[in-house]
């Protein structure tokens, strides 16, 4: 890496805002900025609540924050282990290709070994052939033959039993 002094650390509370601002530019990036509705406070709670719901890693590029990895546990029915899924790895456009994104991936590989994980898993979009080359590069397999299945609200509520919701 060059450029900088890089370090990566386990998020706190007081690193919400840059968080939500880094999401909010993955979020354009991806072209989902209009899904992109979680307020700083949200991710305090979801992130250091009482219950987490998910871990985070920041890159920061001399006491800078420049990037990020967001993880949660699963887990494996077939190898009867928990294993670590990636929901979101992100780095500044000006600090990609200078081992940010490698260094994030290293570094929740490494928890992942900590824990005894069998798997580390992510999806990528199909249309980001940089960051497919990237991955493979690092010995990940792009599965083709898998696609993700996805239920939101109010599909979630009806998938539940719930009636509809009255109009009128």
């Amino acid at each position: 890496m060059s450029g900088g002094s890089l370090s990566i650390a386990a998020g706190q509370p007081e690193d919400a805002p840059a968080l939500a601002a880094m999401i909010r530019a993955l979020a354009e990036f991806e072209r989902l900025a209009h899904l992109c509705v979680g307020a700083d406070e949200d991710l305090r709670t979801a992130l250091w609540g009482p219950a987490p719901a998910a871990e985070v890693l920041i890159a920061r590029v001399d006491g800078v924050p420049v990037g990020f990895a967001l993880f949660f546990h699963t887990f494996s029915t077939f190898l009867a282990r928990r294993g670590l899924w990636l929901e979101d790895l992100f780095v500044y456009p000006e600090h990609r290709g200078t081992g940010v994104g490698r260094a994030l991936l290293r570094a929740v590989a490494t928890v992942a070994r900590d824990r005894g994980c069998g798997r580390f898993e992510w999806s990528v979009l199909d249309w980001n052939a940089p960051a497919i080359r990237f991955y493979e590069s690092l010995g990940a397999t792009v599965l083709p033959d898998w696609r993700i299945a996805r239920v939101v609200e109010p599909a979630i509520r009806s998938l539940a039993g719930d009636p509809p919701p009255r109009t009128g």
